[in-house]
């Protein structure tokens, strides 16, 4: 039995993956926003006043991880964390005016490098790739 790395499914994926965080690292370069950041930055935008743990699952990313990328960001001045007033051992996250800015300034950037990385596929592509991705996911999810 062989193996090969360059045709193996997790390879193509894990080096997709790089490409594509690099590239949009690239497009954020003016605003010191990583990708990671990104996607808790989008989940906020979407709903403010949510704890870390639940920005952990919506991120699909550890809590340990979600933490220092909130510290990072609250350094930063894009949130705040407040105490929550229903169980003061937890903490609710909030974005500060500037963190809300900047959604207006990076979802240009962020459709542009994602265009960059469909560019050659149609619509009915992107939706199987979707789907076949999103199929995978489940079936580790269990």
């Amino acid at each position: 039995m062989t193996f090969n790395l360059d045709n193996s499914l997790g390879y193509i994926l894990n080096r997709t993956n790089t490409r594509m965080k690099n590239n949009l690292l690239h497009h954020f370069k003016d605003y010191n926003v990583t990708p990671e950041q990104w996607a808790v930055l989008n989940r906020l935008w979407q709903r403010e006043g949510i704890s870390p743990k639940e920005l952990a699952e919506l991120t699909s990313k550890d809590q340990p991880t979600t933490v220092r990328i909130l510290a990072k960001l609250e350094k930063k001045g894009f949130i705040t964390r407040e105490v929550n007033p229903e169980d003061n051992r937890a903490y609710q996250i909030f974005l500060t005016s500037e963190g809300r800015d900047l959604k207006d300034k990076l979802f240009p950037l962020a459709f542009e490098a994602l265009n960059e990385s469909i560019k050659g596929l149609d619509k009915e592509q992107i939706e199987v790739v979707k789907e076949v991705l999103n199929k995978i996911f489940e079936n580790l999810d269990k």
